[in-house]
């Protein structure tokens, strides 16, 4: 090969070699200027960097909104690189690296919110629990500057509340950018009020309602009018004053159940609501004779005791006339236990047979004491029927009645 070919490669490699050596003493010179890592939200924050006034070198940010580019500026000699209002005013970590081929510096700067809060998100709930200590409230308080950051962790937060004669204050302090308290109930019940105040700065008024606990066992009570089962008078049961364990009256609306078993072994309900603690329900007496036995409930929760109550019957007998080619039957005058025509709505029921099988029921209530059936023609032929005439409690039958 010739010589001064050689010469030229040799001359090119030592250049080549050496600028590359320049080119990686430039980068590693390249530092940050600036000590702080550490900047208040919404003050401007400047990376700083000497040893390069390269304009194309640009700075990689990173954090939890977000990521982007800055382009720097030249100013006395040294990079500048502003981080923009979307990083430089949330509070956190923001990573930072400048993108050159060579260079791998990088590093972490904080983000803090400012000192003094401008507001408090605050929430409470449920906004009601049952009295006695074992239920809770919590309360929940964010502390914020004005740019909307939470305060920083150990901020100092008073919580306020008030139930009846007692005022008591607490100091909670944030952490993971919140404070919080569970407040629990008292023993009584009533109307709590809670605020919150941080750094002077005072949240609104919340209202917390402490309602009676579940009732206890109860008492029930029957009254009425007369003790005859007339079918008319009213039954009114009601109950002792329900209260919690703690002796607090229960809420009123609260469902109370009457269950009512009669001689036949059938369930009668009734139901009401409490209003101040007690509840009222009625039933309408029996139309026979009948004992009942009576028991109240709140469901799943208390019950009462067991009460019985005996009915009369009104009458001993009725009187049934036939007329009309025995197909107009006129039961009554229907009287009561003073001798007195019995109020309107006694049921009287007429079943009638032929050949020992029902042919047909008819079930009317009185009127002025009395109750009628018409027999039509066309329904009953011609013929021997028997009648079952029933009405508080007596059955009369009148067996082979002759229609035509």
């Amino acid at each position: 090969m010739n010589l001064k070919y050689i010469a030229v490669l040799c001359s090119f490699f030592f250049f080549a070699s050496s600028a590359k050596e320049l080119s990686a003493q430039t980068n590693e010179a390249i530092q940050l200027e600036i000590s702080e890592r550490e900047f208040t939200a919404g003050e401007p924050i400047v990376l700083k960097f000497s040893g390069t006034q390269n304009t194309s070198i640009l700075l990689y940010c990173a954090n939890s909104y977000g990521s982007t580019l800055i382009t720097p500026k030249v100013e006395n000699n040294q990079l500048h690189y502003t981080i923009p209002t979307q990083i430089a005013t949330k509070i956190g970590a923001v990573n930072w690296k400048l993108v050159t081929e060579n260079n791998s510096l990088s590093g972490t700067f904080t983000v803090l919110a400012q000192a003094k809060p401008v507001s408090m998100e605050t929430y409470v709930g449920p906004p009601s629990i049952a009295a006695g200590g074992n239920d809770y409230t919590m309360l929940v308080v964010i502390p914020t500057d004005k740019l909307g950051n939470p305060l920083k962790s150990t901020t100092e937060v008073t919580v306020k509340h008030q139930f009846l004669a007692n005022e008591t204050n607490e100091t909670v302090f944030t952490k993971n950018l919140i404070a919080y308290q569970n407040i629990y109930s008292p023993i009584e019940s009533g109307r709590m009020l809670l605020s919150t105040e941080c750094l002077g700065l005072n949240s609104k008024e919340y209202t917390v309602h402490v309602l009676p606990a579940v009732s206890t066992n109860f008492e029930i009570f029957a009254k009425r009018s007369h003790e005859y089962a007339d079918g008319n008078q009213i039954t009114t049961f009601t109950t002792s004053v329900l209260k919690d364990e703690h002796n607090n009256i229960v809420s009123d609306g609260s469902f109370v159940t009457f269950y009512i078993t009669n001689s036949d072994g059938n369930l009668l309900k009734t139901s009401g609501m409490t209003i101040k603690g007690v509840a009222t329900a009625k039933m309408m007496h029996p139309d026979h004779s009948a004992t009942w036995s009576v028991k109240a409930s709140v469901t799943g929760i208390s019950e009462s005791n067991t009460i019985s109550l005996t009915y009369k019957k009104v009458m001993d007998d009725f009187t049934v006339a036939f007329s009309e080619n025995n197909r107009n039957i006129s039961v009554g005058p229907l009287k009561s236990f003073m001798n007195q025509l019995i109020p309107d709505g006694l049921q009287v029921k007429l079943i009638i047979y032929q050949n020992k099988k029902i042919i047909k029921e008819y079930s009317k209530e009185s009127r002025e004491g009395s109750v009628n059936f018409e027999l039509n023609s066309n329904i009953f032929g011609n013929g021997n029927y028997d009648f079952e005439i029933t009405t508080a409690g007596i059955t009369k039958t009148f067996q082979g009645k002759k229609l035509w």
